[in-house]
């Protein structure tokens, strides 16, 4: 056995038990957490990490998980039910910060369209893991500012399929910016037909077998079956694993086994993407920044100022009120960590030099860390628009009573009579059940059943038991 790899992996652990704790004290949150905790191990820190390959490697099942898990929370049916904010708002937010950003990086920097433009949609993208945790946090998913928010970062979660897509196309050097964007485009559509058929017709009949089975075992298997064979299938095809595992969360994004499959698969979700953000952390060198760190800081007021500026008036014109807007674009005016799964890969593939990736790296890390700062901001703006006076969340006919939904555990006779009252007084619920025959029935007849085990607190929360009213 390999001492010296074992020893890295307890440094690690033992970094993040501390540094995690710490910061999300400081109400930083976890992710700032885990990847100070790779620098202070990195090279550019102690240097205490020998094996950072074999770690790279591993942590990059972090990103496949990550993002099978996001995959999942796209949910079409709640995309249907915001799509004038998610397809309106959402789609040119993206569009007008992402070109903006394109261009000022070729203007300044001299990069080539093609880097510009993967450069820019990528820092154009906010932190969805980061955000959506402060919001659930202080209960204001489903506040003024809170609903544009999730919407804009519901159409940046989707438009990783063409930008995923995208950057593997830019190592084809023939095709010019052009016929890239086309193809991803023309990809991006093509992989969402083929997720629909194969959903409906192979996934969930297949699930619904193995629901029989009654066996969490199986289930776990199965999951890791299905991210780790759809990641490793769509890499042999000149894909990334990455967008294979995505691929794979939207096949069970609109299932009714969506909560048990996401209990099953969030132990090694939350470990993995941890080891993901210190590797993240061990491979910035510090001295760059030290070298130069009014500059970068500068960097990253210029990049929040720029998100700010689309963001604000674009939330104006889909008639979001004005403090409301100004809270929802301090809020997503950070770069998150699909820009860091992006350059990551990019400069894996030989995309991005290493003095630019580090750069990246350092700019990102830098927005994440005064996110905190930016969503306390944003809070107190939000609230000062009612007097200073605590606001409760609103609920409009556009989020089809999405907020706080009773849920039922189990729907039996008693969970089927306590449905039928809340539907007569059109309030929302959400039903787990452990009887697949029985969830497939009620699911044809339009309610929100789920299939999973009510006594695990671990479906419930992936339910969203810690917001239910």
């Amino acid at each position: 056995m390999n001492i010296e790899y074992l020893t890295d992996i307890i440094m690690l652990l033992a970094a993040a038990v501390i540094a995690v704790p710490l910061f999300q004290y400081l109400g930083l949150g976890a992710i700032p957490g885990f990847l100070v905790a790779g620098m202070v191990l990195g090279p550019s820190g102690l240097g205490a990490i020998e094996n950072y390959d074999e770690i790279a490697h591993l942590a990059e099942l972090g990103v496949v998980l990550l993002l099978f898990v996001i995959g999942i929370e796209i949910n079409p049916s709640r995309l249907w039910r915001m799509k004038r904010l998610v397809l309106g708002l959402g789609t040119l937010q993206v569009l007008v910060t992402g070109g903006l950003i394109t261009v000022i990086i070729h203007q300044f920097l001299d990069l080539s369209w093609k880097v510009s433009l993967l450069t820019g949609m990528a820092l154009a993208l906010s932190s969805t893991a980061f955000v959506l945790q402060l919001l659930a946090e202080k209960k204001l998913l489903y506040s003024d500012y809170g609903r544009p928010a999730v919407a804009v970062l519901l159409l940046q979660d989707l438009a990783v399929i063409p930008l995923l897509v995208f950057v593997s196309l830019l190592a084809t050097p023939e095709l010019s910016v052009g016929e890239d964007v086309f193809f991803a485009l023309a990809e991006g559509l093509v992989i969402l037909l083929l997720i629909v058929v194969a959903a409906r017709y192979v996934l969930n009949p297949l699930l619904k077998m193995l629901s029989r089975f009654g066996s969490p075992e199986i289930f776990t298997a199965f999951t890791l079956l299905l991210v780790l064979g759809t990641a490793q299938a769509m890499e042999r095809v000149g894909l990334s694993m990455a967008m294979g595992a995505f691929i794979a969360g939207l096949l069970i994004a609109d299932s009714a086994f969506r909560h048990q499959i996401t209990a099953e698969i969030q132990p090694f979700r939350g470990l993995l993407l941890g080891l993901f953000f210190m590797s993240m952390g061990m491979s910035i060198n510090l001295g760059l920044f030290l070298d130069n760190p009014l500059g970068l800081l500068a960097v990253v007021v210029a990049l929040m100022a720029v998100k700010f500026a689309t963001l604000w008036p674009l939330s104006r014109l889909f008639g979001i009120r004005r403090k409301s807007a100004v809270a929802a674009a301090l809020l997503l005016a950070q770069s998150g960590e699909f820009a860091l799964v992006l350059f990551a890969l990019a400069h894996g593939m030989g995309l991005l030099e290493d003095l630019l990736f580090q750069h990246l790296l350092i700019v990102v890390m830098l927005s994440m860390l005064a996110t905190p700062a930016l969503e306390k901001l944003a809070r107190r703006i939000f609230l000062a628009a009612d007097g200073g006076k605590a606001v409760l969340p609103e609920i409009d006919s556009s989020t089809e009573h999405e907020a706080s939904p009773v849920i039922l555990a189990g729907f039996g006779r008693m969970g089927h009579r306590i449905g039928y009252i809340m539907e007569l007084m059109r309030g929302p619920y959400v039903a787990i059940d452990i009887d697949a025959s029985l969830v497939a029935r009620e699911r044809a007849a339009g309610r929100a059943v789920y299939f999973g085990d009510a006594q695990r607190p671990e479906v419930l929360s992936a339910a969203g038991a810690a917001a239910a009213s």
